[in-house]
């Protein structure tokens, strides 16, 4: 456990996870009570401003980092399941609030303080899973921005190792972009598909049951491909598989 007994700490559930993969919220909030924090759901949150920031819209994109901001700066922490939506808070705010000062000390601070959600409980909290079984093979995609802008890494894996019966393959490429991008997959959809075709082959190749990855875009990505390759391998989040609710449906599978 952290030095700090029960922090206060603020999820950032994600537009993506709101909408279309609630349940990795909900596994969100499990694992961190177990880890002895407090966990509140700010109201006011809506998008990080990622789409916007992706496409050149500083302006809006600013505004939803203040408003962002203003509804969980009053938290010890901010925890985010997603690595892109992290690292836009991360590193996107204190560049696109640079030039206003009072707000710039604001994201500066609230940057400070946020983390993708491997991350926080290795690194934070030293938290280890205790009591999970799952008798299946499974593989992990290192998704672009947890790896490359917050170092996510060897955070993940420390985890899933406490999973009793669960046995890691390695993925060919696992640190190759699986084609997703945010808006790349829309302004660039050939090249898209063609790189998560060569993802979906990788993945093939190990044999695992089970897809992993920190960030519900990548994973919708590839789950799409594996899907419509007929792959029976099974994409879920990697705290869904922590929390031991890897039971019901992949992702992909819901309707």
């Amino acid at each position: 456990m952290s030095g700090q007994p029960h922090p206060r700490v603020a999820l950032f559930v994600t537009c993506l996870i709101d909408a279309m993969r609630p349940g990795i919220g909900f596994a969100a909030i499990q694992l961190l009570e177990e880890a002895g924090c407090r966990v509140e759901v700010p109201q006011r949150q809506t998008c990080c401003g990622q789409p916007a920031l992706n496409s050149g819209d500083d302006r809006d994109a600013a505004h939803l980092a203040r408003q962002t901001i203003a509804a969980c700066e009053g938290f010890d922490y901010v925890v985010v399941p997603s690595g892109s939506c992290a690292a836009t808070i991360v590193h996107g705010y204190p560049d696109l609030l640079a030039d206003d000062p009072a707000w710039a000390t604001r994201s500066t601070a609230m940057a400070a303080k946020t983390h993708e959600i491997t991350s926080f409980l290795v690194d934070i909290m030293n938290f280890r899973p205790q009591g999970r079984r799952l008798d299946a093979t499974a593989t992990y995609h290192d998704s672009c921005s947890g790896l490359r802008e917050l170092g996510v890494s060897a955070q993940p894996r420390v985890l899933l190792s406490q999973i009793e019966g669960l046995e890691m393959r390695g993925l060919e490429g696992n640190d190759v972009c699986c084609g997703f991008g945010g808006t790349f997959c829309v302004k660039y959809s050939e090249i898209s598909n063609t790189i998560v075709t060569e993802k979906a082959e990788a993945i093939e190749r190990t044999g695992a049951d089970l897809l992993l990855a920190g960030d519900l875009g990548c994973l919708m990505n590839m789950a799409g491909k594996l899907n419509r390759r007929g792959t029976k391998t099974r994409c879920f989040h990697t705290i869904e598989v922590l929390a031991g609710r890897a039971n019901g449906p992949a992702i992909g599978e819901e309707d």
